[in-house]
């Protein structure tokens, strides 16, 4: 890998979990690799600690902006809020499928696979989510398992998913594992 590979992080302008944000950052960063906070508008992003606000992050590019073949992976942390907000954005959905049908790795953490459901790219894959999703991934056709993280290489690229904070340290391993 070198310096310029670049590392997409997709989220809403609010509801973001803010470690979900900031840990896959710095692991990104300490890799070697450039990340881009892309979201749905200009400005800052609100990021939250469970249910209080947090910090806020500035957006370095709008979804619409952005070019899939630009970047080396595609992160989508999450939040409640986060997935939710994105999930009703056709620039950010649209971004997520050609995204993972370019064949990249895409690397998500509690709540984001939501917006992978709703991008249609699920079905037939593994993963893995907080588990109040597991209904969702299941409808759209996914296998839903509840283990720390789940690396599925079923689809045109590899699909990283954790369940929740905790994971964290397991998620940023096999993130920065597929930046190359």
């Amino acid at each position: 890998m070198t310096k310029s590979s670049k590392v997409a992080f997709l989220v809403a302008n609010e509801g973001v979990e803010q470690i979900e944000l900031t840990s896959p950052w710095q692991a990104v960063k300490e890799a070697g690799a450039s990340p881009v906070l892309v979201s749905v508008a200009d400005g800052q992003v609100q990021a939250f600690n469970h249910l209080d606000k947090g910090d806020t992050f500035d957006v370095d590019l709008t979804v619409d902006q952005a070019q899939v073949d630009d970047y080396a992976v595609l992160v989508l942390p999450g939040g409640v809020a986060n997935p939710d907000a994105l999930r009703t954005e056709d620039a950010a959905v649209d971004f997520v499928r050609d995204f993972v049908e370019s064949g990249r790795p895409v690397a998500a953490i509690c709540h984001a696979p939501w917006t992978l459901a709703e991008a249609g790219v699920v079905a037939g894959r593994t993963l893995t989510s907080w588990p109040s999703l597991q209904t969702d991934l299941r409808n759209a056709g996914a296998a839903w398992v509840d283990e720390q993280v789940v690396v599925d290489e079923q689809g045109p690229g590899p699909l990283i998913t954790s369940r929740k904070p905790d994971d964290l340290e397991a998620f940023n391993k096999e993130l920065v594992s597929h930046l190359s």
